[in-house]
């Protein structure tokens, strides 16, 4: 059964790339959920990550296919799956795109973490080949289909970096006066200057340029998602079955600022803040994100228009107030730590968010009811939690040694090594 099929009035065959993530697995239901025929894209890059970085999620995640069938058990929906990389298998991937016809493309298939995109040149150059190669493969790849397809992505708040120049950050487009040798003054509309605070934020900033062009170039329809930082781990869908649990993500590396410090708290861990605390960020809850998803395709811009660019996010917060916010609910000890990134002490951020609520956005904010609902994940499942993988430890800037580093000489050739 469509738990919710009565209310759509089209359905549609979505392609979710990056389908089992954090974002994309709760979205892939909620569509489903919706009606909409969804199919799942995704080569399952976190869970190596997962290995690689021996820090799993709190909740227990369960194989791609136990997750599917459990779905289609409890909903009565199936989702299909394809496990390709593709950002590597171009040919498959445009093969399945003819194969399947959609109508969206919602784009999650990229590495999502700034920490992760720092901690190493590997992981720099990781990033951008993913990130990059996947979104210019996604805009070749609905090209060469000769399909009418939407593209939804996700992007971040990021990409604006965390000043506000005295003025409410626009969603995607700044109005500008330019004068003219003559004296002339013409109104033009660009995008909103760019200013990454990372490596993963550098590759958001460039699928910008790549939408602005694949636009104006081949009259390519697409919505990009500036989104905030996310908090909570359920939506209503992923809570129908012990099976369908989202991930939260707790390590230095990929958890999200508040969550950590909800999971901190639970464990009975000091809540780490970083530096003063007087970062301010945006944020959304994982209920919104899917919700956003879902009026970015109800909303899809028509042959013609430019990109199509929304502020996803709900609510601004500064850090240190989150922390004494949960110390106070918790009675969690607050410590603060070395910042490992590179960006002011203290910043002030207001953002306008005016398109999602003009379209029908009833933004859930902070309250203690969800917070202590996203605490009552960490408690259940505290004894998976691994304390040494807690602190963060990935750092923006590395010691500059004079010389040649150990590893260009470890891979020289003999000749030139002596």
């Amino acid at each position: 059964m469509n738990l919710e099929a009565n209310n759509l009035t089209t359905n549609k065959k979505i392609l979710v790339l990056g389908g089992d993530g954090f974002c994309g697995w709760p979205t892939s239901l909620h569509l489903s959920n919706l009606g909409h025929d969804v199919v799942i894209i995704d080569n399952l890059s976190r869970r190596n990550i997962d290995n690689e970085l021996e820090a799993s999620s709190l909740t227990p995640i369960q194989p791609m296919g136990t997750r599917l069938s459990a779905w289609e058990e409890v909903s009565g929906n199936r989702i299909g799956f394809h496990n390709i990389n593709i950002a590597q298998d171009y040919e498959l991937f445009l093969q399945v795109i003819m194969d399947e016809q959609p109508d969206v493309i919602v784009h999650f298939a990229e590495q999502r973490s700034a920490p992760y995109s720092m901690k190493s040149s590997k992981n720099k150059r990781y990033t951008v080949n993913n990130n990059m190669n996947a979104t210019n493969n996604v805009l070749c790849a609905m090209i060469d289909s000769g399909l009418d397809i939407h593209l939804v992505h996700l992007g971040t708040m990021g990409v604006y970096g965390y000043g506000t120049a005295g003025m409410k950050i626009p969603e995607g487009y700044l109005d500008v006066e330019v004068k003219t040798e003559e004296g002339e003054r013409i109104q033009q509309q660009i995008l909103y200057p760019t200013n990454p605070g990372s490596v993963y934020h550098m590759t958001k900033s460039q699928d910008q340029l790549l939408f602005q062009y694949y636009n104006k170039n081949d009259g390519l329809r697409i919505t990009d998602l500036h989104q905030g930082i996310v908090w909570g781990t359920n939506t209503k869908e992923t809570k129908m079955d012990e099976r369908l649990i989202n991930r939260f993500d707790y390590d230095g590396d990929y958890g999200t600022v508040l969550n950590r410090f909800l999971m901190q708290a639970a464990v009975g861990h000091p809540i780490t803040v970083h530096g003063t605390g007087g970062q301010t960020r945006a944020f959304i809850n994982i209920q919104d994100t899917v919700r956003c998803i879902e009026l970015a395709i109800e909303n899809a811009p028509i042959h013609g228009d430019k990109v199509m660019i929304f502020n996803q996010m709900t609510e601004t917060h500064r850090v240190r107030d989150l922390a004494n916010l949960i110390s106070k609910l918790t009675g969690a000890e607050v410590a603060n730590v070395d910042n490992p990134r590179k960006e002011a002490a203290e910043n002030e951020l207001h953002v306008k968010n005016d398109l999602f609520l003009s379209k029908g956005l009833k933004p859930i904010t902070l309250d203690e009811g969800l917070l202590q609902e996203v605490t009552k994940v960490a408690e259940k499942y505290a004894h998976r939690a691994d304390h040494a993988k807690i602190p963060a430890t990935s750092t923006w800037t590395k010691e500059q040694k004079p010389g040649v580093p150990e590893q260009v000489k470890n891979n020289a050739q003999p000749e030139l090594a002596k």
